[in-house]
């Protein structure tokens, strides 16, 4: 059987798992047992699940896979930072990020191979989107840094390459098999989804009164500065975003974070500091102060630490929670996407001298 046209085992929650095998006359227990193999313990090939009939084991290793992605790359910083590029098994690459806090290991992972959305600060972006990542190969980016690290993977960041809400369903999916019980038990309360601000799906996802952290990439309180930045501005502008970020947070009783890349001589004004404020005032939302990366063919640079930390100052002064993000894997192409980027870049250039 080709391998595009398998079943990817990885891919199913415990529920479809169960009606899947249900339907290759097994009994029920056997899904949670495979779940567990593949989602607790890590494995990816189907010899190691020892408690399970060979027979059905056979038939499985001809008809489905199991999401494995191989390590093509993997970059180490100075402060523990450990990037990866990821290659798939279709051959496409994807960038996953394992970042060391004192309250434990953060995976930030990709959903999409390349994205769509424009953002002109970000690397991801520069070529457009790919296709969209399965539930299984998600998954699949926090068991590889899990297992090549032996460190536990306590929290999770959608905020890779992709735009988690331009692929809601498989998203959706992910998270059900990620914070399972019977798999690595991932709680929602640690796991936060970034979107640059998507307004029907966030009220989609509002819907499910998920307890996550939603964070929603601001950059610009007003129009024109953020639609120069982020050309979905233009389709969801800052007076369709904020009413439905305030809804959302009615639906759910989540507070909402909004991230805030600081370009230099773009959003780093007095002005802009006061503008944001007003904008968000009364929600009691999180701002998460961004120095960007420098990325290769975009015209902005980021502002100097002084003036992040003053810019951070007068919104606590105006009465908004605001921290700086801090900054990690600076040595290792820590921008979102460069490491894909220049992979592909020097890919293109052994071809062409062979």
């Amino acid at each position: 059987m080709e391998e595009e046209k398998r079943l990817c085992l990885s891919d199913l929650t415990l529920e479809q798992l169960t009606d899947y095998l249900k339907s290759l006359g097994q009994p029920g227990f056997r899904a949670k047992q495979i779940f567990k193999w593949i989602h607790q313990k890590l494995v990816t090939d189907y010899t190691a699940m020892t408690d399970q009939p060979k027979a059905l084991l056979e038939q499985l290793r001809q008809t489905t896979t199991i999401a494995a992605p191989t390590i093509r790359r993997r970059q180490q910083s100075k402060d523990g930072t450990i990037k990866y590029l990821l290659q798939l098994a279709d051959g496409n690459c994807i960038e996953t990020v394992l970042m060391r806090y004192h309250y434990g290991n953060t995976v930030c992972v990709s959903t999409q191979v390349g994205c769509a959305m424009g953002c002109r600060f970000c690397a991801s972006t520069q070529a457009g989107r790919v296709r969209d990542l399965t539930p299984g190969e998600i998954a699949a980016e926090v068991y590889t840094a899990q297992k090549d690290t032996g460190e536990r993977v306590s929290h999770i960041v959608l905020m890779g390459i992709g735009e988690p809400l331009h692929n809601f369903d498989n998203v959706m999916a992910f998270l059900e098999i990620i914070s399972c019980p019977e798999g690595v038990n991932i709680g929602m309360r640690n796991i936060s989804l970034s979107t640059c601000g998507l307004v029907p799906k966030i009220d989609e996802l509002a819907k499910r009164h998920l307890q996550l952290t939603l964070s929603v990439s601001l950059h610009a309180p007003t129009n024109e500065v953020r639609s120069s930045m982020m050309p979905v501005n233009d389709a969801y502008p800052l007076e369709k975003l904020i009413p439905a970020c305030r809804r959302y947070q009615k639906e759910t009783g989540r507070r909402i974070s909004f991230e805030y890349s600081m370009v230099r001589g773009v959003n780093d004004s007095p002005q802009m500091a006061q503008t944001l404020a007003n904008l968000i005032r009364g929600m009691g939302a999180h701002v998460n102060l961004i120095p960007i990366n420098p990325v290769d063919g975009s015209p902005y640079s980021a502002t100097d630490d002084a003036n992040v930390r003053r810019f951070q100052h007068q919104l606590e002064q105006l009465g908004v929670n605001a921290t700086i993000r801090r900054r990690l894997g600076t040595d290792i192409s820590a921008a979102c996407g460069q490491l894909r980027r220049e992979d592909a870049k020097e890919s293109s250039e052994r071809n062409l001298t062979e």
